[in-house]
């Protein structure tokens, strides 16, 4: 019975798939239902398979290929050449003579006399008391506490990597050519001229000239003083004192005037006269002389000569440096730090001070002194000075500069230069396409001969 069971279960799950593949495809893609014609095989399956292979197809691309290329370039030589040059210059001399004249000087001679005068000093003094005061004095004091932070620490490593590049080296090459120069010789010839100078000839002269002198006359004359205050009593009177029985003198009231008073000054006074002196002069006479002075004249004479001028020329090779570059990499570590952090309190103390005050007393004195008074006497001397007086005479000299010049010389330097040149190449490329083998899924067969297309 148990087998029964089974069989008829499985019976029953048979049928419900068969069902639900007829409901999902609607009945239509069933096999019971697809004719026998349409299940019979067409053509080739070997035909049909090598029919859906690989393709190609003919793709140009443009390739550039280097080429090198020879070429002329033009490069200017720059040479220089002294060239001689004759020229004429002024050459101005300074010739000093000797020249006398007179002159005055005045003579000043200080003198001092005694003058009296009375001062008053002030006596200063400084004298101290004590006075009592009270003051808060605060008393500071520092305290610290433990603090934890975390910082950051950079590790920095230095690291190396190699570069290639490229340099380019200079050659240099010393070449020779010949340049055709002319050169001037020198004659000199020497000649003689007249040549008028002047000179100077002392003449002594002797003249009455005016001095102005004069003499110091002593006179006494009456200044003014210092205004001074006097006490002037009245004229007393006798009087009867009947509780004496007797005449008592009475004086009479006093009172202050002012006076003005007088003093006698002696004072020097300067009384001028002129007096007539002779004195000796000089002049000087101009006198005109000859005299024979050589010249020397120069005369250039060219010559041609021939002389090898270096020039550099410059090539330039390339070199591949391999060299070390160095870079610098930065980590950061973490690290956990204690520290103190100071702190300030402050408590205040009450103290009691004594300080000393000072003040200053002032009590004046009565001095007399004594002070010298300059004053200034002048007396004129004569002095006879000599001075050197220059004057300039000119002559002209000959001279020979030779002054650079500057040319340039063209020449051809061959040149070696890479360029790009595009070439058009063909190639074929692989198409991959997609044929459908089973008729019976709906798909268009391809045909062969029809592939890529």
């Amino acid at each position: 019975m148990r087998h029964a069971a089974w069989i008829v279960f499985a019976s029953m799950l048979a049928l419900a798939a068969d069902a639900r593949v007829e409901a999902s495809y609607c009945g239509a893609a069933s096999y019971k239902c697809c004719p026998t014609a349409a299940c019979a095989p067409c053509g080739d399956y070997c035909a049909a398979k090598s029919c859906c292979g690989t393709c190609y197809k003919t793709v140009r691309e443009t390739v550039y290929e280097q080429r090198t290329i020879n070429c002329c370039r033009t490069v200017y030589d720059q040479c220089t050449e002294q060239i001689p040059v004759t020229c004429t210059r002024n050459i101005h001399e300074t010739h000093y003579r000797d020249e006398c004249y007179t002159v005055c000087k005045p003579v000043y001679q200080t003198c001092y006399r005694d003058v009296c005068c009375t001062i008053r000093k002030p006596c200063i003094q400084t004298c101290y008391r004590d006075v009592c005061c009270t003051i808060r004095k605060p008393n500071f004091q520092t305290c610290y506490r433990d603090v934890c932070c975390t910082i950051r620490k950079p590790c920095f490593q230095t690291c190396y990597r190699t570069v290639c590049c490229n340099i380019c080296k200079p050659v240099c090459e010393t070449k020779y050519r010949e340049v055709c120069c002319t050169r001037y010789r020198t004659e000199t010839q020497t000649c003689y001229r007249d040549v008028c100078y002047t000179v100077c000839k002392p003449v002594c002269e002797t003249k009455q000239v005016p001095y102005c002198t004069g003499d110091w006359v002593t006179e006494t004359k009456q200044v003014p003083g210092p205004v001074v205050q006097k006490c002037i009593c009245d004229p007393g009177t006798w009087e009867w004192d009947p509780c004496t029985c007797r005449c008592c003198y009475k004086p009479g009231c006093c009172r202050t005037e002012c006076e003005q008073t007088c003093r006698t000054v002696c004072c020097k006074r300067w009384v001028p006269r002129t007096e007539m002196r002779t004195i000796t002069c000089t002049r000087m006479e101009q006198e005109v002389r000859h005299c024979q002075q050589p010249y020397t004249v120069c005369r250039k004479i060219p010559e041609s000569y021939t002389k090898q001028v270096p020039y550099t020329c410059v090539r330039y090779e390339q070199h591949t440096v391999t060299k070390q570059v160095p870079y610098t990499t930065c980590s950061w570590t973490c690290e956990t730090v204690t520290k103190k952090v100071p702190y300030t309190t402050c408590s205040w103390t009450c103290e009691t001070v004594t300080k000393k005050v000072p003040y200053t007393t002032c009590s004046w004195t009565c001095e007399t002194v004594t002070k010298k008074v300059p004053y200034t006497t002048c007396t004129m001397t004569q002095q006879v000075c000599t001075r050197r007086v220059p004057y300039t005479t000119c002559r002209q000299v000959c001279e020979t500069k030779m002054v650079t010049k500057s040319y340039c010389t063209p020449r051809q330097i061959v040149e070696t230069k890479v360029i790009c040149v595009p070439r058009t190449v063909c190639r074929q490329v692989p198409i991959q396409t997609a044929c459908v083998s089973d008729p019976c899924q709906g798909g268009a067969v391809n045909v062969p001969g029809t592939c890529g297309k």
